[in-house]
């Protein structure tokens, strides 16, 4: 029995956001799924691209990753959501043993650079990944649908149980909900972003206190300024469509 089924979601924007904490969230990645962990940024997608509302209201399970959404939720009495990270949930994923058989997991990385530190991270984890474990993600397009065939063949060549999208917020939503069309067996997709270069050194460490307190943010407009502030300030606009919308999906609008 699905965990979920016993806890009511919250819907932000005509999404359903997971209740569930961090604990019973990897519980339920070890059934299979599609998790996506949406950011603030991205969530104020909602009203410009049909295809990453198409991925976020398929998916499994939407991680309340997203502090400014948590506390609009709580403010407007849509729900009590608990603080359940792309971060957080990966670090918990990532200490269960299913992970350390051989070729249990599949990581889609950003760039060579991410790939050689990323393995060698989790290496240090005794998470066994080798090259062949991993995909080097091409720029996929920021609007419109996210698919890649060659990606494909490679994951269901190895049919790991695990399959972590790591190219960022508003393509690796799309790209999970394509590789759960077409996929030929039952794995867990999850879109977890930059959480592993949080991890691995490749990005600006966040540590589990700030993450926490959901400022992860804060640290990295600190330490890249010219490209996370206007980024986050993107952001500021989920203010007013959660008030505007509250529970329900947004008109789509022309960008």
């Amino acid at each position: 029995m699905s965990i979920l089924s016993n806890k009511s979601s919250c819907r932000l924007l005509g999404i359903s956001i997971s209740p569930l904490s961090i604990s019973d969230t990897v519980a339920q990645a070890l059934s299979s799924g599609l998790i996506l962990a949406p950011s603030g940024p991205g969530l104020c997608d909602l009203e410009t691209d049909l295809h990453y509302r198409e991925a976020l209201e398929s998916a499994d399970l939407n991680l309340p990753d997203s502090g400014l959404a948590i506390l609009l939720a709580r403010i407007l009495g849509l729900g009590k959501l608990p603080r359940t990270s792309g971060l957080g949930f990966l670090e918990a994923l990532l200490e269960n043993t299913a992970l350390r058989e051989p070729n249990a997991t599949f990581w889609v990385m950003p760039s060579e650079e991410a790939q050689k530190r990323n393995i060698a991270w989790l290496k240090s984890k005794q998470i066994p990944v080798e090259e062949q474990n991993s995909f080097i993600a091409p720029v996929y397009p920021r609007i419109g649908p996210v698919m890649d065939v060659s990606l494909l063949d490679a994951i269901i060549k190895q049919k790991p149980l695990f399959v972590f999208i790591c190219t960022g917020s508003g393509t690796q939503e799309k790209l999970g909900f394509w590789l759960k069309q077409n996929l030929s067996y039952r794995s867990t997709i999850c879109g977890i972003g930059a959480a592993i270069g949080f991890l691995s050194g490749d990005q600006i460490r966040i540590p589990k206190w700030a993450d926490r307190l959901c400022l992860g943010w804060l640290l990295r407009c600190l330490a890249e300024p010219t490209k996370f502030i206007p980024r986050y300030a993107k952001a500021t606009r989920l203010i007013w469509l959660i008030f505007r919308y509250r529970d329900k999906a947004p008109p789509i609008r022309e960008n």
